[in-house]
């Protein structure tokens, strides 16, 4: 079996039982800073390095890199759906096929780097003026056969982006 350390290396999201201020003050806070971390981070590491796996049969940095790309564009437009509809079920995509296509695997991080930038500071900016009412807004994802809040969305990607922040660091 494999060892759940090297998957989740900070653990799975576990949702409070009562989301308060001060949980989403914080995840919003992760959520516009991890563009400045993971360039931090990422200067430590060689172009070489962005070729290695963080785990046994995982992906590489450079695929991970790519992903959160991939992942915060999708959580962005999936945000902009709850707040303008009335619970829309959200597509879901297949993650580990996008991470196999050329452009995750073998192009240069800038152009995902860039787009996280950019994405993440709208979701930021976006995150920052909610409403109470507009937070407990809902998405339903099929896959997982559950509908979602907000409130609790930004927990999930603030956990997303600190889960992906550790892969990264095992490298170095």
């Amino acid at each position: 079996m494999e060892n759940q350390n090297l998957r989740y290396p900070i653990g799975q999201f576990i949702k409070p039982a009562n989301i308060e201020k001060s949980h989403l003050d914080s995840w919003i806070e992760t959520i516009g800073s991890f563009p400045s971390v993971l360039h931090n981070i990422l200067e430590a590491i060689s172009e070489s390095q962005l070729d290695i796996p963080y785990r046994k049969d995982g992906w590489t940095v450079r695929q991970v890199v790519h992903h959160c790309a991939d992942s915060h564009i999708n959580a962005f437009i999936r945000f902009k759906l709850a707040m303008t509809e009335d619970n829309p079920v959200i597509k879901p995509y297949k993650e580990s096929l996008w991470s196999e296509l050329e452009d995750s695997k073998y192009l240069p991080i800038n152009s995902s780097l860039s787009i996280i930038q950019g994405i993440h500071y709208r979701w930021y900016i976006l995150l920052k003026n909610l409403d109470a009412d507009t937070l407990k807004r809902k998405y339903t994802h099929p896959e997982h056969g559950k509908e979602f809040t907000l409130e609790e969305a930004i927990g999930m990607y603030s956990w997303h982006c600190q889960h992906h922040l550790a892969h990264i660091k095992s490298i170095l």
